[in-house]
């Protein structure tokens, strides 16, 4: 039986993942890979639009965010890892979904919005306002009908459906009109020092951050350095104790262990002990993904073979949707 289709990707903005990604999208991606036929980019075209991108490591970035893919279980064999850039058909597709795009559309996405008042008009590129269409792009050339994002994503979702429906009412069923899947409250994680924010790579400092290529002794002293509060018991309550429902959210999405457990194993306990048994745990489930992710990138040669391989995949997969949309809008084949 012929699995459904799954596409996700994600910027090479730095040369690690932190712990928010790997529980927020690998641990899903892990899983998900045999349910779906999965495709899973480094969108490092995406990352252009980044105005502080830097040249001369957004190369390195991609390759890392490789290693710690297939690290972390993303597996060759169940799924198609390769970096964005190599398949063409995403910036040829994009120009296609341009034309049925409507400016007052693009103009109303947050994302875009929020960004471009941070950056003033001289800093807003086209490519940042044009970051959404080519998302539908990278989505719809792989007929995608899962779509695993984080909810501040969900507006670039809709817009992506919108577009499949648009071109298929006005040019023939070509696309499959994809749908989002949304991470449960337990996989968001939140920054160390600051439990209001979510743990993110543009944070101002990275002492609240759990990188996975973070030695061991680093990852352990973030966490016992972590934010909690004046009293003493582990009990998860995000309006009182944000520092320490972060921790046992950290805790019981590692573990496995459901958040009642986790404040059952602590009862009468110190925050020092709850700390180290997040730290423990963390470090148990890092420490492997380290440690194969450096071995991978010891040999970049090897490393960008596999990724020449799935983007051929890749490739060929998405060549296949663009004849069908080239066919449909009518343009010449090429002899």
């Amino acid at each position: 039986m012929t699995k459904p289709r799954l596409y996700s990707g994600i910027q090479p903005s730095s040369d690690s993942l932190h712990l928010g990604n790997y529980v927020g999208a690998l641990l899903q991606w892990r899983g998900m890979q045999d349910e779906y036929d999965a495709f899973f980019s480094i969108v490092d075209l995406h990352a252009l639009t980044n105005a502080a991108f830097d040249p001369a490591t957004l190369a390195a970035a991609s390759r890392g965010l490789a290693a710690q893919y297939l690290a972390a279980g993303v597996e060759p064999g169940k799924s198609t890892l390769y970096v964005q850039s190599h398949v063409p058909a995403h910036a040829q597709l994009a120009w296609v979904l341009n034309t049925i795009t409507g400016f007052g559309e693009a103009s109303r996405m947050t994302q875009f919005k929020d960004k471009s008042q941070r950056f003033g008009a001289e800093g807003t590129t086209v490519g940042l306002f044009d970051y959404p269409v080519l998302m539908a792009a990278d989505i719809l050339l792989f007929d995608a009908e899962v779509v695993p994002v984080g909810d501040d994503q969900k507006q670039h979702i809709e817009l992506t459906r919108n577009l499949a429906e648009r071109f298929n009412a006005r040019f023939g069923e070509v696309f499959t009109v994809p749908s989002g899947s949304y991470p449960e409250e337990g996989a968001r994680i939140y920054d160390l020092q600051d439990p209001t924010s979510k743990m993110s790579k543009s944070a101002a400092t990275d002492a609240g951050l759990i990188w996975v290529l973070d030695e061991p002794s680093v990852t352990r002293k973030k966490i016992m350095r972590a934010v909690t509060d004046t009293g003493a018991e582990v009990r998860y309550d995000w309006g009182t104790k944000p520092g320490v429902t972060n921790l046992l959210e950290i805790y019981t999405a590692i573990t496995g262990v459901s958040v009642a457990a986790a404040e059952a194993e602590f009862a009468g306990k110190g925050y020092g002990d709850f700390k180290r048994a997040v730290a423990d745990a963390v470090i148990a489930e890092l420490e492997p993904v380290r440690a194969r992710a450096l071995e991978l990138l010891s040999d970049p040669a090897e490393l960008d073979r596999l990724l020449a391989l799935n983007a051929a995949r890749a490739s060929e997969v998405a060549e296949a949707t663009l004849k069908r949309v080239y066919d449909a809008v009518g343009i010449l084949p090429r002899g």
